[in-house]
């Protein structure tokens, strides 16, 4: 004898067209489909807002999933499960039943499980000979099974909706920062260009978007950021090259090369060729040269240095880069003769410059003392300034910045 299943709720609960759609896709799937249940409701959990199910409703789906033994679910096999209400609010960690039946409908009504009632509306099941199930009254899963692909695709849409939201996020966190450090040490050491209008066009497209702003919001954010970067990236870049042909002018009436080979220099010829720029003889080459650069600058292009101040507390006085430089001194291993000996030639303030830019180097130099020692030679003869080093530097430091973002 064939047996009639129910379709339709008990009571006063009305028919929805999607509980007939659930219906309908879950007879027409071909009865050997399967499903991991587990998989398909991790797939549910990433696409509940495209399917319009709340976290609640969620954990209320797996309390009923786990009243089915098998992890395997297949059509047209034994699908239901008739938990009381009690079970099951035990089972969705202690919801209320007001709660429970509310999201028990919201689960129907979006299609994910079927309501298959009993004349007076019980769960249960009759067993027949040999203790099998011949009928269930209860909740029937395979709509679960039926549209398992239609919920992973789902899952997918959504994990690239979520992930392009991130890169996007990401991208707009990190093209703010290099904009507005760009735009400040600009500003700070009164470099010439339209920076004030750039900072204008920051502090317009500065506002933090809301956390469900959608794909298309933060691409036009970051379209405009990205824009304006480049604009900014052009200003410096501009800025940087006019200094660095004025400096290289200002250095150039006079070119001297030795033809001599110098043992010392064999290993730190790739670091000189990136960091120093010859330069002409000064009328008096014991007096330290006039800087056209602040501390600011020097910092940004030897960041390391600030590392070695008491405490850690960085750098704020030129007098507190000497005597961090007296401390990397001793780290690098240059002797006290030559670090007082580039202290006489060069001043302070310049050698604890050059120190600062070995150290930032330090992996491209094999001695450093004897390094050092070349520089102060250089320097006494008017053929080397640190001007063209921190230039150098500061060039590379935004370059690796630009290219990390």
């Amino acid at each position: 004898m064939t047996v009639h299943q129910s379709t339709t709720p008990f009571g006063r609960r009305s028919l929805s067209l999607a509980m007939l759609a659930a219906r309908a896709a879950s007879e027409a799937g071909p009865k050997d489909t399967m499903a991991e249940k587990w998989k398909v409701f991790d797939n549910l959990r990433e696409a509940k807002t495209a399917l319009g199910i709340s976290d609640r409703a969620l954990s209320v789906l797996n309390a009923l999933l786990t009243f089915h033994q098998d992890t395997t679910l297949q059509l047209g096999s034994d699908l239901i499960v008739f938990p009381s209400n009690k079970a099951l609010t035990f089972r969705a960690n202690g919801m209320s039943p007001a709660t429970l039946r509310r999201h028990l409908a919201a689960l129907v009504q979006a299609g994910l499980v079927i309501r298959r009632d009993s004349p007076n509306g019980k769960r249960y099941a009759r067993k027949g000979e040999g203790g099998s199930i011949e009928q269930a009254f209860g909740f029937d899963l395979s709509p679960l099974v039926a549209r398992a692909a239609e919920f992973e695709s789902l899952a997918e849409e959504a994990r690239a909706e979520r992930k392009a939201r991130y890169l996007l996020r990401e991208e707009i966190t990190l093209l703010r920062r290099d904009i507005s450090k760009t735009i400040a040490v600009a500003q700070e050491e009164d470099l010439a260009g339209p920076w004030n209008d750039l900072l204008a066009r920051f502090d317009a497209l500065n506002e933090t978007p809301p956390r469900s702003a959608e794909t298309a919001v933060l691409e036009a954010i970051a379209a405009d950021l990205r824009a304006l970067w480049a604009d900014v990236d052009n200003a410096l870049k501009s800025q940087l090259k006019i200094d660095d042909m004025s400096a290289t002018e200002s250095h150039s009436e006079r070119h001297y090369q030795s033809s001599k080979p110098n043992p010392l220099l064999d290993s730190e010829q790739g670091l000189q060729g990136r960091l120093e720029e010859t330069s002409a003889p000064q009328p008096e080459a014991r007096q330290p040269p006039i800087r056209a650069f602040s501390l600011s600058l020097v910092l940004q292009a030897c960041p390391d240095i600030a590392m070695y101040t008491k405490g850690g507390q960085g750098i704020s006085t030129w007098g507190e880069l000497v005597t961090a430089a007296g401390v990397v001194r001793g780290a690098l291993g240059i002797s006290p003769s030559a670090w007082k000996d580039a202290c006489a030639v060069m001043g302070d303030e310049d050698a604890a410059i050059v120190v600062a830019a070995m150290l930032q180097r330090s992996e491209m130099i094999v001695s450093a003392s004897g390094y050092l020692r070349n520089l102060t030679n250089r320097a006494r003869e008017g053929k080397f300034s640190v001007g063209p080093m921190v230039m150098a530097l500061l060039r590379v430091a935004v370059s690796g910045e630009r290219k990390s973002a």
